[in-house]
């Protein structure tokens, strides 16, 4: 156990001081950090909880937890705007959890700090003496005044999202049942390609400034796609017609719906895609396809924000056959 190895000032000194290499974080050694944004900038502030057998699967390996941790809260941040720059960390350990463990969760830690430019800025350390949990606080920064909300979608706006919807939804799928490749027919590589998907989410950092920029309401995918737009569109008083045919599917989820097409609510309804979701105005679509695409993150329009429609489902997947019927099916609930 860790405690019998490394007491928790060990612990901090060995592994998680080399990762807080940001000036207000006192390399750990205070009990506050001290956090100053630039010059008319404001902070995003994002917080998101994993639970083990909840969130993730307690065999999965160490750094694809620790980098999950940070990527939910990345996600959120980017659908604001913001350029993330630090986060702090809460760990309940179980009891389980040896110092290998943890070398090799503060390897993801420090592996994704490069990659998106982050630093810790400081945290806590428990043991729960049951599932292990993570806390995570993301803090980010945009030019004050410019925050991209959920609530500020307009009648008429499009509605684009990014990446492909569904595919950590199916590789759940697979998680929890491993014939269910064979039994749809997937090749080995679409099994493996929507695994990784539902493994390591990849936040939208780099088209946080088209967001900014372009978009009048925004959100990640975390829910599933029916249920966050739903939210957006409550939020904003409105309804939402997706074109069902514009959904856009990875290869792998594509021959996982032509072999069984009922499993399209699945990937409606399913979460963890942490794609963005954004309003755009018709007039401002042109330069929000153009920006995110320059980021290098594909996006497609999939519908359009409507007036009310009091008697109808507040969001509406329309094909040539009429409306999805999604009674009875809804989105990932935390609690």
């Amino acid at each position: 156990m860790v405690e019998r190895r490394l007491g928790e000032f060990e612990l901090i000194e060995r592994y998680f001081a080399p990762l807080a290499d940001g000036v207000g974080a006192a390399g750990l050694k205070d009990d506050a950090a001290v956090y100053t944004p630039q010059d008319g900038h404001d902070i995003v502030v994002s917080k998101d909880m994993l639970a083990s057998g909840v969130h993730f699967f307690p065999e999965d390996p160490p750094a694809a937890i620790a980098a999950k941790a940070l990527r939910v809260n990345l996600s959120d941040i980017a659908s604001k705007g913001a350029r993330p720059t630090a986060y702090a960390l809460g760990l309940g350990l179980a009891s389980d959890v040896d110092e290998h463990w943890i070398a090799e969760f503060c390897k993801g830690l420090g592996e994704d700090q490069r990659t998106y430019g982050i630093t810790l800025l400081g945290g806590d350390t428990i043991k729960t003496g049951g599932r292990m949990v993570l806390s995570v606080t993301f803090f980010g920064e945009l030019p004050r005044g410019s925050t991209v909300r959920r609530t500020s979608a307009s009648e008429g706006d499009y509605i684009y999202l990014t990446g492909t919807v569904g595919d950590a939804a199916l590789g759940l799928q697979l998680r929890l049942s491993a014939e269910r490749a064979g039994q749809i027919g997937l090749s080995e590589d679409d099994a493996d390609f929507l695994l990784n998907r539902y493994l390591l989410p990849q936040p939208r950092v780099v088209a946080a400034d088209a967001v900014r920029q372009f978009a009048s309401a925004s959100m990640d995918v975390s829910d599933g796609l029916a249920a966050d737009l739903e939210h957006m569109c409550k939020a904003a008083d409105l309804w939402a017609h997706v074109e069902l045919d514009q959904l856009p599917l990875s290869r792998a989820a594509g021959n996982w719906v032509a072999a069984k097409p009922s499993d399209i609510k699945t990937v409606i309804t399913g979460g963890d895609d942490y794609e963005l979701l954004c309003a755009v105005a018709p007039d401002h679509a042109e330069g929000f396809e153009r920006a995110v695409r320059k980021a290098g993150v594909p996006v497609t329009r999939i519908g359009r924000f409507v007036s009310p429609e009091p008697h109808e489902p507040r969001v509406q997947f329309l094909s040539s056959e009429g409306v999805l019927d999604l009674h009875g099916v809804s989105g990932y609930r935390h609690v």
